[in-house]
């Protein structure tokens, strides 16, 4: 469940203004709020889970060196997820990969299923293969695309954070989404149809 936006800014702004100010145990806290969110999004850029707690570690050591940049006050949840995308962007070209595959928890099968086709995901709880051919579909986008879809539907990121965080303007955040699913509607379109016409 996403945290409602005003709460989340609040909260991150709180913390983090603790924190740059030397309070040790608000990183403990900013961590312990911030670091499954983090983990999530940098797990939907790599295929690699163990590579990803390794890009969460760089994360917020490169957060910890950046405090100084920190606006006071201001929605830190836009400025985090940069730092953690720029230090994927880093890792990816130290690698010299060339194509960036999604990888998605069992668990999150359902809730994915179910933002990319619109069926509720109640009704495709049980459904671990349909997910599945959901996320390989998202898999299947490219990067830009799916980093806007995962971004926005999956970490509620608004069109403005998501613009941000990518270096982009709002308008291409939405072309990249737009894009993104018309070519999985395509992908998915007779398997949510299917669902929805028997349930």
């Amino acid at each position: 469940m996403v945290e409602p936006e005003h709460g989340a800014a609040e909260r991150g702004a709180a913390l983090l203004g603790r924190y740059c100010d030397g309070d040790a145990t608000a990183f403990h806290e900013l961590y312990a709020w911030l670091a499954p969110r983090l983990l999530g999004y940098l797990t939907g850029l790599c295929s690699d889970s163990s590579a990803a707690e390794d890009l969460l570690q760089l994360t917020f050591l490169k957060l910890h060196r950046s405090r100084p940049a920190y606006t006071r006050g201001a929605n830190p949840l836009p400025w985090l997820y940069t730092i953690a995308r720029t230090v994927f962007l880093d890792e990816l070209r130290r690698r010299q990969r060339s194509r960036v595959e999604l990888a998605t928890s069992e668990e999150q099968l359902p809730e994915v299923r179910a933002h990319l086709t619109g069926v509720p995901e109640s009704t495709v709880q049980d459904d671990a293969a349909a997910a599945g051919r959901a996320v390989g579909a998202l898999a299947s986008l490219p990067a830009s695309q799916r980093e806007a879809i995962i971004l926005t539907k999956l970490h509620g990121r608004s069109l403005v954070e998501a613009a941000a965080i990518t270096g982009t303007t709002v308008g291409a955040v939405k072309l990249r989404i737009h894009r993104g699913y018309v070519t999985l509607r395509r992908m998915l379109g007779h398997d949510a149809e299917g669902e929805t016409d028997g349930g």
